[in-house]
C-alpha cells in the first residue's frame, strides 16, 4: 500500500464514493476506492439501469475512471456497502480486475472504517478465465 493512505482513509474514500451511488432499485449502495501504486486514488460507485443487465458496478467504474486516465497498475481496492454484512465483488468485477492486477491482489470489503476484512483476488477468483498469450 502506498505510505500516504491508510486502510480507514481509502475505507473513507470508498464511503464519498458510495455516496454518489444511484442505486433506485436495489437500494443497495456500493462505493469502491481503487487505489494506484503511483497513489492516486480512483473513486466508482455503482450505477443502476432499469435495464438490470446495464447496471455497472462500482469496482467497474473506479477500473474505468483509471484506465480512461492511463492507470493501468493498481495495488488494492476497497468495496463499501451500507450493510454489516460484508460484500464481495462479484464475478464480472473480479474478471476485469484480473485483467489488471496480480493474483495476490488485495481486496478490502467494508462497512464502516471500524468493520473491514482483508481478501485477495485469488480467494474470491481462484481460477480466473485468461489467454495463454495475454500479458498483464
Amino acid at each position: 500500500m502506498s505510505p500516504q493512505w491508510t486502510v480507514p482513509q481509502l475505507i473513507q474514500q470508498a464511503i464519498k464514493a458510495r455516496q454518489q451511488s444511484y442505486s433506485p432499485y436495489s437500494q443497495f449502495a456500493v462505493g469502491a476506492a481503487l487505489l494506484s501504486t503511483s497513489g492516486k486514488i480512483y473513486r466508482g460507485c455503482n450505477i443502476e439501469n432499469s435495464s438490470y443487465g446495464l447496471t455497472i458496478c462500482a469496482e467497474r467504474v473506479a477500473i474505468g475512471k483509471a484506465v480512461s486516465e492511463g492507470d493501468r497498475q493498481f495495488s488494492q481496492i476497497v468495496i463499501t456497502t451500507q450493510r454489516e454484512l460484508l460484500v464481495p465483488p462479484c464475478g464480472a468485477c473480479l474478471q476485469v480486475l484480473n485483467e489488471f492486477v496480480p493474483h495476490d491482489f488485495e481486496i478490502i470489503l467494508a462497512s464502516s472504517t471500524s468493520h473491514f476484512e482483508h481478501y485477495f483476488l485469488h480467494d474470491f477468483l481462484p481460477r480466473p478465465f485468461s489467454f495463454d498469450s495475454h500479458v498483464k
